[in-house]
């Protein structure tokens, strides 16, 4: 059995480590709040911007009219843009993603294509080390690493439009988002959203009669919301990975304290109970070298 003094040494251990658990739980839990807030109020707008775009390419009959960013084409060539964290101690947040980002190149691979990795957090840029020594020819572009850190709109545009560039110039024939999709504190799910071509919703059954009055003209509309649409997905999709972390981030530090508690409440019965042999014996001892007097 341990001695008093290395119980006493443990005792202390679990209780600075359940101080920063639960200083990080709190932490966690003010930024939650505030990115669940700005979360909530900009994806109902994104989602709801990107259904009336879909809808209304989708009802064009005019075959003249083109929106090249909702062109479909053969995949030869695919841009994954994955977004994790930059630090640790959020549960399997990260490991998520890797382990997504893993199957996704995986699975285009296996059909012969080019890949574009574009990793958004130190985390899942040290995964793609140990899938690059896999698939050594496959791209990667670290040059918005540390964009998740703190997600920005102006900064988020520049990968938005690269990307729209590289899609338009016929680079890379479709963009993949890999994130986790905050839908509660403690549940983060895996998602993969086609960024581009953007989607398109056909004008059938309860749509065929659905009419749309566009001012001034067709082509000014798109021109004009396309843009709009595809920064505002880009961004949301960030913000959503952002609290996401500080979901899974609360959830762990919640558990990690909750452990610390029950580690703290074993260790302290432990030492009781040493403690109480120790007196034992001494008692014994005092006793047996009195009755030797005797």
């Amino acid at each position: 059995m341990a001695s008093l003094k290395e119980i006493r040494a443990r005792i202390g251990s679990v209780q600075s480590t359940h101080k920063i658990t639960s200083a990080m739980k709190m932490v966690s839990a003010a930024k939650l709040h505030k990115a669940e807030d700005r979360t909530l109020q900009a994806v109902p707008y994104k989602n709801k911007l990107s259904e009336v775009l879909a809808r209304y390419l989708g009802s064009i009959d005019d075959e003249n009219f083109r929106v090249s960013l909702s062109v479909e084409r053969e995949v030869k060539k695919i841009a994954l843009v994955a977004i994790s964290s930059s630090s640790g101690l959020c549960g399997a947040f990260n490991s998520n993603i890797a382990k997504l980002l893993k199957q996704k190149i995986e699975e285009n691979k296996s059909i012969d294509r080019e890949i574009l990795v574009i990793p958004i957090g130190t985390k899942v840029a040290e995964s793609l080390k140990a899938i690059q020594r896999q698939y050594p020819d496959i791209e990667i572009n670290k040059e918005f690493v540390h964009l998740c850190e703190k997600p920005d709109y102006n900064e988020s545009c520049k990968v938005s439009q690269l990307l729209t560039e590289k899609f338009q110039s016929g680079e890379y024939d479709r963009v993949e988002l890999i994130y986790n999709h905050f839908k509660n504190a403690g549940v983060q799910i895996p998602t993969v959203d086609q960024f581009l071509p953007i989607a398109t919703i056909s004008a059938e059954g309860g749509d065929s009669n659905r009419l749309y009055f566009v001012e001034p003209n067709p082509k000014d509309f798109v021109e004009s919301l396309v843009p709009i649409v595809i920064k505002t997905v880009f961004y949301t999709t960030l913000l959503d990975s952002s609290t996401a972390e500080f979901g899974a981030r609360t959830t762990a530090m919640q558990a990690a304290s909750e452990n610390a508690e029950k580690l703290l409440s074993e260790i302290t019965v432990q030492y009781n109970r040493a403690r109480q042999e120790s007196i034992t014996n001494e008692l014994i001892d005092i006793v047996s070298g009195s009755l030797a007097q005797k």
